[in-house]
């Protein structure tokens, strides 16, 4: 089994949380007590037709938003260029219309991320990555652009949704990353589609949700320390399948992801305009609202795929956890021994949110990751 770890010097890109925030830099040291597989789930379903334009998913349906929000055209503050490679593209598979953002040259590369976010928390490493692949940044079925359903929201069926839309776009082996519960789901990918994902970047979540010993209640327990719980608790919270959770968070939804952000940010939160733009894009509707918790609504089904299933076939592909030191740290790659047989551990500089607050240091893990990816398909 390969564990190293891959850190660089820390860097300043966001900005300082508001005062009296409790700093979490304590976080790995408790994560031992408390318990290995806490995070996310995710969701999917079956198959269609061509890629849209971004005009006609404009005039889609409310589940995917009435205004241009969510797409590369009207992304704020993008690194220069970036329209000239990347551009929006809607594909029909699983049955829902699915956007994704897509650029570059090579083997293709599935971005995945994160909640609250969508395709546009991989902005600043995407350029770079494309460089040396085809970067798939896809939305999660039910947030940003990609179509929003009653049900189906179970990582099994975001695994499927992906592995459709990958086929799609005429991709039949892919690497995968995925960052929060994009890594519950590209896990899920990886284990229920073996043959199709050839590399797996597993970031910022300590081991998939459920995994261990299925006599036991899944992790973490119901009271943990305090400075864990306050990274945790908004799971709880949003797994409540009630419109008291809908009424509650938008009736204040500037504190309440703002408080996400920085609580999972450690030392450092989002720039105002990043910020602004998640809140935007998740409370643009009612419907818009309730699809983005849909992941954690389906938490009993994803707990139960990966305690019954999934964790019964340890994955054989190479798999690189990442974490922030700030935030989850070597934790990442430690529980993903449970799950994969050769595993590498990268931390980087400040918290959860690796992909813009380390995004120098992330892009050079994962160049070292996948670059035997690269040179197998260039010389296969």
């Amino acid at each position: 089994m390969n564990t190293q770890s891959l850190g660089s010097r820390s860097r300043d890109r966001g900005t300082q949380p508001p005062t009296g925030r409790r700093r979490t830099s304590r976080l790995v040291a408790l994560i031992g007590a408390c318990a290995a597989g806490a995070t996310a789930v995710a969701l999917l379903s079956s198959t269609g037709s061509a890629p849209q334009s971004a005009a006609a998913a404009q005039a889609h349906g409310s589940r995917s938003g009435g205004s241009g929000i969510g797409l590369v055209s009207t992304a704020p503050n993008l690194p220069r260029g970036f329209t000239r490679t990347f551009r929006s593209r809607f594909v029909r598979a699983n049955g829902i219309l699915q956007h994704a953002v897509i650029g570059g040259d090579g083997p293709p590369l599935l971005l995945v991320h994160g909640w609250p976010e969508n395709w546009y928390a991989w902005r600043q490493v995407m350029p770079e990555l494309a460089e040396h692949h085809t970067v798939i940044a896809v939305d999660q079925r039910g947030i940003g652009r990609t179509e929003g359903t009653d049900e189906g929201y179970d990582a099994g069926t975001l695994a499927d949704d992906l592995a459709a839309l990958m086929t799609r776009l005429g991709h039949e082996t892919f690497a995968v990353v995925g960052h929060d519960t994009g890594a519950v789901v590209s896990y899920a990918l990886a284990a229920d589609h073996p043959d199709r994902v050839e590399r797996l970047a597993f970031a910022e979540i300590p081991g998939p949700p459920g995994v261990g010993d299925p006599t036991q209640p899944p992790a973490p327990p119901m009271f943990v320390p305090e400075e864990v719980n306050n990274k945790l608790w908004h799971i709880p919270f949003n797994r409540v399948d009630d419109d008291l959770i809908l009424d509650m968070v938008s009736s204040n939804a500037d504190a309440y992801y703002r408080y996400e952000y920085s609580i999972q940010g450690g030392t450092t939160t989002l720039p105002d305009s990043a910020i602004d733009y998640y809140i935007d894009l998740y409370t643009r509707s009612r419907d818009a609202l309730r699809t983005s918790f849909g992941l954690y609504r389906d938490w009993d089904a994803t707990l139960t795929q990966n305690r019954a299933v999934r964790q019964n076939t340890k994955l054989t592909i190479p798999v690189l956890g990442i974490g922030g030191v700030d935030s989850w740290g070597d934790r990442v790659g430690h529980e993903m021994k449970h799950t994969a047989i050769d595993v590498t551990t990268a931390v980087l500089p400040g918290g959860h949110w690796v992909a813009e607050q380390a995004p120098t240091e992330l892009l050079a893990v994962l160049t070292e990751f996948l670059a035997p990816y690269g040179a197998e398909r260039r010389h296969g």
